[in-house]
This record gives structure tokens, C-alpha cells and sequence, in this order.
């Protein structure tokens, strides 16, 4: 399975990355630090699911989902973000994305989007 992490700040990126590498094992994880990155690295690895931060330079966040929505309306995005305001929260969850998850990205929520991916819930 391949998942890309987008998001500006690495530390986040890389506690991302281990919560979900000890939930679903083999995994292979990219990252990007904006959307404009996130979408370039989208288009090459074509990983199966997607992780977007929505405060970002350059590309925001809420840019990049649509991005990807229009290249590829099957995209599997997850929205983790501090950005919990109810119309962003709205628009984000009408372009199809499968979790608005808020941060801090803790072992509870990453056992539920563990479920989600292995096809097991739908929060």
C-alpha cells in the first residue's frame, strides 16, 4: 500500500508516518511539504491514499484536494487539520473526502482510519 503525507511541517509528517506504519505494517509512505508538491508526487506515485494538511504554502490544502479530485475523482483523501472551521469543514467534506480528522493525529484516530482503509467501519 502506498500513502502520501502532505503537510508542512515534517515533524507532523513523520509522526504521521509512524502511527500508520505501526497500525498497518507494510506500507510504503511518501511525503510532500505543500500542495504543489502534493500534486506532482500524486501524479507519480499513485498512492492509494492521501493525508492533507490544510494550512500550507503555496498550494493550500483545500486547493490541492480539489486538484487531485479533478485528475482523479476515485482519490482516497484524509483531511488532518487544526482548520476546524464549520464552512471549510462543509466545502472540504463535499469534494468526497473519506475522513475529516482533527489534529493532534493520536493512536486512537489512526485505529479508526486503520479500519476505514481495511474496509471494516465508516466513521
Amino acid at each position: 500500500m502506498k500513502i502520501l503525507i502532505v503537510d508542512d511541517s515534517r515533524f507532523t509528517q513523520l509522526t504521521t508516518a509512524k502511527l500508520l506504519k505501526n497500525q498497518i505494517g507494510d506500507v510504503e509512505i511518501f511525503f510532500a511539504n505543500d500542495g504543489e508538491e502534493g500534486f506532482k508526487k500524486y501524479k507519480e506515485f499513485n498512492p492509494d491514499y492521501v493525508f492533507v494538511d490544510l494550512l500550507m504554502p503555496n498550494v493550500s490544502g483545500q486547493q490541492l484536494i480539489k486538484l487531485i479530485k479533478e485528475y482523479d475523482k476515485d482519490s482516497n483523501i484524509f483531511v488532518i487539520s487544526a482548520d476546524v472551521q464549520k464552512n471549510v469543514r462543509e466545502e472540504i467534506e463535499s469534494y468526497g473526502v473519506i475522513q475529516f480528522i482533527n489534529k493532534p493525529f493520536t493512536d486512537e484516530k489512526v485505529k479508526l482510519v486503520t479500519k476505514i482503509i481495511k474496509g471494516d467501519t465508516y466513521a
